[in-house]
């Protein structure tokens, strides 16, 4: 279950989500918590949740480790401060900064080598849904920004699908909806990787998920967890998320 924060909280907003969140999901079993915050409030996020299970994820990064790349930030840079995930190839960052498949391939493969654990979003735009090539414009994420890296490179990711159409807008897709795109992106690591790594790979649904509709989406059996936005920055409301 992993919350992206976007652009809110503070640092200081940031300690007093985890003085309340740390104990309502301290008693969570078989399932990893990872919460994004912004880069500013990263330090804080790692520092309050020392002793958890709760792991810190930061929202991007660039694919070089140094340079004079302005207002970028490196896995390595991320890895100094505590952080042990990186959200790669949001929507929003495909939408509004230009990423690209390719973009989106060079990151995953530096926040491996980074030592990250990398959550890589897909994900439809609600044009190309009603067109009917949800599918095609999948596979084509797919196969250009997650199938092109090494067996073993493979199995260290997450994968997150979100309906663009769906996030921050209210619509949710259905549990139905959600499972055939999961289950056609797990078919697509069938023939990339193999039976035994489409198995074994997380795959999350991303998409207006609140406490009220967890439950039913995550009943799903190629479902097998959540990428959470609004939802995630109040402590009760993720908290009922996580312990669904």
């Amino acid at each position: 279950m992993a919350g992206n924060w976007k652009m809110y909280k503070t640092a200081q907003e940031t300690q007093a989500f985890f003085e309340k969140f740390n104990a309502l999901v301290a008693a969570a079993q078989g399932r990893d918590v990872v919460l994004c915050p912004t880069f500013p409030s990263l330090p804080a996020a790692v520092e309050a949740t020392k002793g958890t299970r709760i792991g810190i994820g930061a929202q991007n990064l660039y694919w070089k480790n140094e340079g004079a790349f302005t207002g970028e930030v490196s896995g390595p840079m991320l890895t100094a401060v505590g952080v042990k995930w990186v959200i790669i190839g949001h929507s929003e960052r495909r939408q509004y900064f230009g990423e690209t498949d390719e973009s989106v391939l060079k990151k995953t493969v530096a926040a491996l080598e980074a030592g990250l654990n990398p959550i890589v979003c897909v994900g439809e735009r609600l044009e190309e849904r009603e067109s009917g090539n949800t599918e095609a414009v999948l596979g084509t994420q797919f196969n250009e920004g997650i199938a092109k890296l090494t067996p073993e490179q493979f199995a260290k990711i997450v994968i997150a699908y979100e309906p663009v159409w769906a996030i921050g807008t209210g619509k949710t897709a259905t549990p139905e909806i959600a499972s055939d795109a999961h289950r056609f992106i797990r078919a697509q690591a069938l023939a990339a990787f193999g039976a035994a790594a489409a198995a074994s790979v997380r795959i999350l649904y991303g998409g207006s998920v609140k406490p009220d509709n967890t439950k039913t989406l995550m009943a799903k059996d190629d479902i097998d967890g959540a990428l959470v936005g609004g939802a995630s920055l109040t402590p009760d409301s993720f908290a009922a998320i996580v312990n669904f």
